[in-house]
């Protein structure tokens, strides 16, 4: 019964993404027909308007482009809805941003969570649990309250829509999390281990590679899916603090409108197109990322 209850709730979240990719091989009239179609010739039209620029032709430019023999299969798509292809978008651009900044600031905050984890799980700090309670209140801002202060600061730096301002501020709200999610983990770690490594002549250096990492690979996998997934997910500061060179493909999806409409089947191509580096590090880390889903409950049972 729980197995069949289960099942249908993780049928029923399917549905959103099953319908966006659908509509990313829906034409844009099939995209927006009424009712839905649900059944439709597949095409490729959403992804080659994501990929391309256009422009829209009069009737006798229409008539012209017909008469040309050098058109490719894309340029021919297109100039069934009346466009013609002018050059390359920037999709592919923004997603290379997106893999850049988010690999980047996951490896970062992942490394310094995991060496300030040990400190606090293996050294007594003083004030450790203000200093504990003060790294995680980093993660209580609302991005949109501290962005106009981090772009000011960014602008007058010199780290206005760079690869290293955004790697940066990712790192620094990734970090809170990490801490404590790897803390926690260090701490399921016996110190005896530890302990009679350095009776065996170990340094502390070395017990930590040795004897430490091995026994926290789980946390630390669970750790990289969560940060990798919230650099990729995030929004607002994408929006505020990049423009051309650093933009990331979140704020980049919503600008492809469209000349006369909105165009739903290139915005679900995009989409879908974002969502595959994530299903695939979720795929490959998904027993690390349930341990750490149920981290809590296990310690707590």
């Amino acid at each position: 019964m729980r197995a069949s209850l289960a099942l249908m709730l993780a049928l029923l979240t399917l549905i959103p993404v099953v319908w966006m990719s659908m509509t990313a091989f829906k034409s844009r009239s099939d995209a927006v027909a009424s009712p839905p179609k649900v059944v439709f010739d597949p095409t490729m039209e959403g992804f080659i308007g994501l990929l391309t620029k256009r422009r829209q032709l009069t009737d006798q430019q229409i008539e012209e482009y017909k008469q040309r023999d050098d058109l490719n299969w894309a340029d021919e798509v297109m100039l069934e809805r009346g466009q013609a292809i002018i050059g390359q978008s920037d999709y592919v651009k923004r997603l290379t941003n997106s893999l850049i900044i988010g690999i980047a600031s996951t490896i970062t905050s992942v490394g310094m969570g995991l060496l300030a984890a040990y400190a606090f799980s293996r050294f007594k700090i003083p004030g450790e649990g203000d200093l504990l309670f003060f790294i995680l209140s980093t993660r209580m801002l609302p991005p949109v309250v501290v962005t106009i202060p981090i772009f000011l600061m960014y602008r007058e730096l010199g780290l206005y829509d760079t690869h290293v301002g955004m790697v940066i501020l990712y790192t620094a709200f990734n970090l809170s999390f990490s801490v404590w999610l790897l803390k926690g983990f260090i701490d399921e770690i016996p110190r005896e281990y530890e302990e009679a490594a350095l009776v065996d002549g170990y340094t502390r250096m070395q017990a930590f590679v040795k004897i430490v990492l091995p026994q926290a690979v789980t946390g630390i996998a669970a750790t990289t899916v969560f940060c990798f997934i919230f650099a990729w997910n995030e929004y607002a500061f994408a929006l505020m603090l990049t423009a051309d060179n650093a933009r990331t493909a979140p704020p980049s999806i919503p600008s492809v409108l469209g000349t006369g409409g909105i165009e739903w089947a290139t915005i679900a191509a995009g989409s879908l197109g974002f969502l595959i580096p994530v299903v695939i590090v979720t795929f490959v880390l998904r027993k690390y990322l349930l341990r750490g889903v149920t981290f809590g409950a296990i310690r707590q049972g």
